[in-house]
């Protein structure tokens, strides 16, 4: 059953990476082992969604945090209230390189939680991808010679209206990648461009990712691009297509080999399903109560640290 298993190909990208992929210095200073230029497919029909079935993934944290983009925010504090951890550990770092105070990692998440002015002040992570998705910045030139800031660009809006008004077009583009302010982001867009494409009455949806964990967070990155293409199908009508997901930079961690060697010597198993629960009046206005996971059954967690 394995080998015709959808997950297989993502295992199969894992073992490639491991065996074959150049082993380098990175960013984070840990070191990973890269191949670049990588493609995983998955039909989302039929409530399917590419859920990692070889450990748990906890896809409410996935979706929480793909519903915290599309409202745009980019402080941590919505995500720490709801327990999701995915972007703790920036802010922490930002906070202890700059102040000295030697925190640890859950105490300054909790005084996150506790705090909004100290939130307000240390848990934002700068114009990251929902700022860029629903506000993207714009300049006047006035008649005093002077450029001002315009209204913002909502290009997750604009992709909703150009699907249902003009199926055809080859620019139904959400793009994280603004040039002029990666230097403010707490992590520049990983997940950086989204493409949507009608063929029939399905849509389809290509992610082009330029740099990939593929053991932590490829398995949040296919969940929240696929819960964002059912969202997007329901929103104007369309039946979900594929996902088309491709990386540029696509590694492991030197420090995953524990997690490398044991998930690759389990098995996939099982359909796991995604229910769309109402369909509300627009994109913006979906909550977690609304999406419902089924038909899945993981085999355990496999912990490994995030690098920063």
């Amino acid at each position: 059953m394995s080998a015709d298993h959808p997950e297989q190909q993502y295992l199969d990208l894992m073992r490639r990476i491991w065996a074959e992929g150049d082993q380098r210095v990175d960013r984070t200073g840990v070191g990973t082992r890269s191949i670049f230029g990588a493609m995983l497919r998955f039909d989302l029909g039929g409530d399917n969604i590419p859920l990692l079935t070889t450990k748990r993934v906890f896809w409410k944290a996935a979706a929480r945090e793909m519903l915290w983009f599309l409202t745009g925010d980019t402080n941590i504090r919505p995500l720490v209230l709801q327990d999701v951890k995915i972007w703790n550990e920036w802010p922490h770092a930002k906070y202890v390189s700059a102040t000295g105070d030697e925190i640890s990692l859950e105490g300054f998440v909790a005084r996150i939680a506790a705090d909004e002015a100290f939130a307000k002040q240390w848990g934002d992570l700068g114009p990251v991808y929902g700022k860029q998705w629903v506000n993207w910045d714009t300049y006047v030139y006035g008649p005093d010679g002077k450029y001002t800031k315009g209204p913002g660009i909502n290009q997750v809006a604009q992709v909703v209206e150009s699907l249902t008004n003009n199926p055809g077009s080859r620019r139904h583009i959400i793009e994280g990648w603004n040039v002029a302010e990666l230097d403010r982001m707490a992590l520049p867009p990983c997940h950086k461009t989204y493409q949507f494409h009608v063929a029939g009455n399905r849509l389809n949806c290509l992610l082009y990712q330029r740099s990939c964990d593929v053991a932590l967070g490829l398995p949040f990155n296919l969940f929240g691009a696929s819960m964002l293409t059912r969202m997007m199908a329901q929103q104007v009508g369309l039946e979900p297509g594929e996902l088309v997901w491709t990386g540029g930079d696509t590694h492991l961690y030197l420090n995953h080999e524990h997690l490398v060697e044991e998930q690759l010597s389990r098995e996939p198993e099982g359909a796991p399903k995604l229910a769309i629960k109402r369909r509300p009046p627009s994109i913006f206005e979906y909550a977690i109560e609304d999406f419902e996971v089924y038909d899945y059954a993981p085999q355990g967690v496999i912990r490994a640290p995030v690098a920063v």
